[in-house]
């Protein structure tokens, strides 16, 4: 591999392969996935429901353990990590976008933004200032202190993209970001987060069912019956 591709690296996830236990019966939902995303990325994984793609996402993201194969993150293999290292790994290099926006209902769009970095430590004004800045390049200026039931699923899905970026991560991963969305909705969100993950240098994996937005990705991944048909 060329040095300065290998030094450009995010995400390598090597002979992954799952299975779990039901009803007394081994099922492989994962079989022997290799591949690598590197910085500047953002990378389509699709297939039909059912396929992996999920669980493909929460083993990328430490959510899961596989049951063979390793993940590493910018060069870093993450096998041997026990669960306070995961978490720690989470909260400062991956951002999370889930279909369903998953904002806490409570708390207002700026709050929702700023939980993430109260975690990790960063003090309040700091978490303020960078909510603001995040909310305000995503068009969401005149929504700081409106909870997520005033606002409308694409405003909501800006706000957890914000969110998902709050913690200056190296990898941003998404499961079915537009899948709730209107066509309109769905592109103009996509759209936005194209434009963050290529500004800020980032990678982004994107499981998405739609075929259109994937043939806008740098690559595509697919899925099917748990392995990789195409890359």
């Amino acid at each position: 591999m060329n040095e300065d591709k290998k030094n450009k690296e995010i995400l390598r996830l090597k002979n992954i392969t799952h299975v779990y236990d039901q009803d007394y019966q081994k099922i492989k939902v994962l079989n022997n996935i290799n591949f690598e995303i590197y910085r500047g990325e953002i990378v389509s994984l699709i297939g039909p429901s059912g396929t992996g793609k999920s669980t493909l996402l929460n083993i990328a993201g430490l959510l899961e353990t596989p049951t063979f194969g390793s993940v590493s993150l910018a060069g870093q293999n993450c096998k041997d990590f026990n669960e306070d290292a995961k978490t720690s790994i989470r909260g400062s290099q991956i951002g999370f976008i889930f279909q369903s926006h998953r904002l806490f209902p409570e708390f207002s769009a700026i709050e929702n933004v700023m939980i993430p970095q109260l975690i990790m430590g960063i003090t309040k004004v700091k978490a303020e200032k960078k909510s603001k800045e995040l909310l305000s390049v995503l068009g969401l200026e005149k929504r700081f202190n409106f909870r997520p039931a005033k606002l409308s699923g694409g405003e909501a899905q800006r706000v957890a993209i914000a969110r998902s970026l709050a913690n200056s991560p190296n990898l941003i991963l998404a499961d079915e970001p537009t899948g709730n969305l209107d066509p309109n909705s769905a592109k103009n969100v996509f759209e936005i987060l194209y434009k963050l993950v290529k500004s800020l240098d980032i990678s982004c994996l994107i499981a998405t069912h739609n075929h259109d937005l994937a043939k806008l990705m740098d690559n595509s991944i697919v899925l099917k019956n748990g392995s990789i048909e195409g890359l």
